[in-house]
């Protein structure tokens, strides 16, 4: 005799639909805890990685590397862009990213000088004298910071005075409002002690660090295995009572 009565065809879809789902929910946290270990192992292997030419690092490097590179030209000193409050241990504040013209190269180059906490003011931070001439720089080069949903068109072009500020930065609306072809990937420059910049380019996960997405994949898994055991739990045939017995 079976141990289950036929269960309705509802229960069964819905039991399925939601033990799969789920399933998904917790493969899908274990992806985001992989996603950012690679990630944080990725910037740890570039920073002590050997320095090396901008031009033959860009050439070999595959899409998911950051190179070490070292580059030489000098700033557009008079171009200057300021990424509107970017995450820094919830400081308010700018990242302050600089067209770099190469020796020998038409295309600019854009280097992240790094972050000028907020002076508690709507006003950006005061931005020190770049340096001019020839230089040479070094630091990872890397995809800039995901853009996300943009909202009320190109700002830079509504702004006619130096430095622009923006809340995304798109390369090629800025290599628009530049006028001229920018690398995709921009360079973050080695952490400098003389600079008052902070350079802080691993990824703060301390938010969602890898482990509290294994917590929560632990848990969907769980509902998984709760949701298969309620459906038998549910549908388990009871014994007659004695006094049920004729």
């Amino acid at each position: 005799m079976s141990l289950l009565r036929r269960p309705a065809w509802w229960a069964v879809l819905l039991t399925l639909a939601g033990t799969l789902l789920f399933l998904r929910l917790g493969v899908w946290q274990l992806d985001r805890a992989n996603e950012k270990e690679q990630l944080l192992r990725r910037y740890a292997t570039s920073a002590t990685a050997p320095v090396r030419e901008f031009a033959a690092a860009v050439d070999t490097s595959t899409a998911d590397a950051y190179p070490h590179v070292q580059v030489h030209g000098e700033y557009l000193a008079d171009r200057i862009y300021l990424l509107d409050n970017p995450k820094h241990d919830q400081r308010g504040g700018v990242e302050v990213y600089v067209p770099f013209r190469m020796s020998g190269q038409s295309r600019l180059l854009l280097v992240d000088l790094g972050f000028l906490p907020g002076n508690g003011t709507d006003q950006a931070p005061q931005l020190p004298p770049l340096p001019t001439g020839e230089r040479e720089l070094q630091g990872l080069y890397q995809p800039p910071p995901g853009v996300g949903f943009e909202m009320g068109g190109d700002a830079l072009a509504r702004q006619s005075s130096w430095p622009k500020t923006t809340v995304y930065l798109d390369v090629p609306q800025l290599s628009k409002d530049l006028g001229a072809l920018l690398y995709p990937h921009v360079l973050l420059l080695d952490a400098d002690p003389a600079a008052i910049y902070v350079r802080e380019h691993t990824p703060d996960f301390s938010s969602m660090p890898p482990a509290r997405h294994r917590a929560y994949a632990f848990q969907w898994f769980t509902f998984a295995v709760v949701a298969v055991v309620m459906f038998f739990i549910l549908h388990r045939r009871r014994k007659p009572k004695a006094s049920d017995s004729p």
